[in-house]
C-alpha cells in the first residue's frame, strides 16, 4: 500500500476544546480508507493552539523530518489553510514535499462538495501552486528569439536562478541555483517571521559577503 501520513491543525485553544483537530483527523483518515492509504498511527501529526502562520510547528516540523526520511509518499491535510495560512508557505511546503517524492493532498479544498480520488480540488491546488511560476515564465521563454535579448535577460536574471540559452532540443529557461535559493528562502523567513525589512536584508547580504547581480560586494537600494 501506498505510504502516507495525516496532518492536521487547529490555532486556538477553544477549537481544540470544541474536538476541531479530532474532526479533520476523522476525516483524513476516511479518506485515507477510501483511498486505501496505508497511515501508520505513529504518522498522525497534529498541532493544537499554533497558527498557520508560522513554519514553526512541532507537529509539522516533525512531519517535514519524516519527509526528508524518503520513506513518505502521500501527506494528506484537510485544507490548504490547515497545512499553513499563507499562500506562499503551501507553496515552500509543497515543492518542499516534492522534492523528498512525497505529494500533498488535501481532502478538502477551494470549491470541494466530498473528498475525492481523482483529479479533487485539492490536487488542483497543488498544481496551481506547483506550475503558477511556470505559466508566469512562459511568455518570457516565449519572447526570447533574438540573441540580445537573451543576453539582456541573462543579466537580469532574478536572484536564485541561473539563464539557460536556448538550444535546438530545448527552449530558453530559468533554472534554480541552489545555495542561491537557500538565501532567498532564508531572507524571506527572516522577512515574514522575523520582521526583517528590506534594508535589514540589505545589510544581512552584505554581511554574508553575497555578491549582488552585477558583482558588487554592497547591495543598496537599486
Amino acid at each position: 500500500m501506498t505510504a502516507a501520513a495525516i496532518y492536521a491543525r487547529v490555532s486556538s485553544a477553544r477549537q481544540a476544546k470544541d474536538d476541531t483537530i479530532g474532526s479533520q483527523l476523522a476525516a483524513l483518515r476516511d479518506h485515507a480508507g477510501e483511498s486505501r492509504l496505508d497511515v501508520p498511527e505513529e504518522w498522525v501529526f497534529a498541532d493544537e493552539g499554533h497558527s498557520g502562520a508560522t513554519l514553526v510547528r512541532p507537529g509539522l516540523e516533525a512531519l517535514r523530518d519524516l519527509a526528508a526520511q524518503g520513506c513518505l509518499d502521500v501527506v494528506l491535510v484537510y485544507s490548504p489553510d490547515r497545512l499553513a495560512r499563507k499562500f506562499a508557505y503551501q507553496a515552500l511546503l509543497i515543492e518542499e514535499f516534492a522534492r523528498c517524492g512525497t505529494r500533498v493532498e488535501f481532502v478538502k479544498g477551494p470549491g470541494a462538495t466530498a473528498p475525492r480520488t481523482s483529479c479533487s480540488s485539492s490536487s488542483r491546488h497543488v498544481r496551481r501552486v506547483r506550475e503558477g511560476p511556470a505559466r508566469r515564465a512562459l511568455p518570457a521563454r516565449q519572447g526570447l528569439a533574438r540573441e540580445d535579448r537573451q543576453r539582456q535577460r541573462a543579466r537580469r536574471r532574478p536572484f536564485g536562478y541561473r539563464y539557460v540559452r536556448k538550444t535546438p532540443e530545448c527552449g530558453a529557461r530559468y533554472e534554480v541555483v541552489p545555495h542561491e535559493a537557500a538565501l532567498v528562502a532564508e531572507m524571506f523567513r527572516r522577512y515574514a517571521d522575523g520582521g526583517a525589512s528590506i534594508a535589514d536584508l540589505r545589510r544581512w547580504l552584505t554581511d554574508q559577503g553575497v555578491p549582488t547581480r552585477t558583482g558588487k560586494d554592497r547591495w543598496d537600494g537599486r
